[in-house]
């Protein structure tokens, strides 16, 4: 049913794509200084909490951003990383909007193929749901963090209050800010966003 404990879902530093508005899903960037800076500025509101495991993504921009913010890392999960952006990988909406002649969403119309197959927001939820299975089997014994990136956080949050990955779209979360999933009355919801 769910224990005492909530998840905290860190999302990376500003990296130069993030801040561009570039789609960054397999691209492994490095943080900015600015990314940094964010991210050390989380680790004293983390610190009161009790981390039974820290989960974060491949990418070196979570992991820097889960060591800058105070978290040792128990795992490196390839289920956080990023959306597969396909062909839209490294552009922005503006652009892929241009080329298709209408305004294009993530949540809406997807991706297509590009030097990477792309992928399906049911495949990104299938890999999430893994992650919150995972997540789900600790909190009787304290809190959780994952530290990943804006899609794939978003899309997460959606599965873990019951809803489908379209639904990430409700949930924008800032480059180098947390939300924390938990629970009123054994039922899952959003306890905390944008921090």
């Amino acid at each position: 049913m769910g224990g005492v404990g909530e998840i905290v879902v860190l999302r990376h530093g500003q990296t130069e794509w993030s801040r561009n508005g570039q789609h960054t899903g397999l691209t492994d960037l490095p943080l900015l200084p600015e990314g940094e800076d964010k991210a050390r500025a989380q680790a004293p509101h983390l610190a009161g909490r009790r981390f039974v495991e820290v989960r974060v993504s491949p990418m070196q921009r979570a992991r820097r951003t889960a060591e800058l913010a105070g978290l040792t890392a128990t795992d490196v999960d390839p289920d956080l990383l990023e959306v597969d952006y396909g062909g839209y990988e490294g552009r922005t909406t503006a652009e892929i909007s241009d080329e298709l002649g209408h305004e294009w969403s993530v949540w809406r119309d997807g991706v297509v193929p590009g030097a990477t197959p792309g992928e399906t927001l049911a495949q990104v939820a299938e890999r999430v749901d893994r992650v919150l299975a995972r997540a789900r089997a600790r909190l009787d014994d304290g809190d959780v963090a994952l530290v990943a990136h804006g899609h794939v956080l978003r899309i997460l949050t959606a599965r873990w209050l019951g809803l489908g990955p379209e639904s990430g779209a409700l949930f924008a979360l800032p480059a180098g800010a947390f939300g924390v999933l938990g629970h009123e009355h054994a039922r899952p919801v959003l306890t905390g966003w944008g921090l």
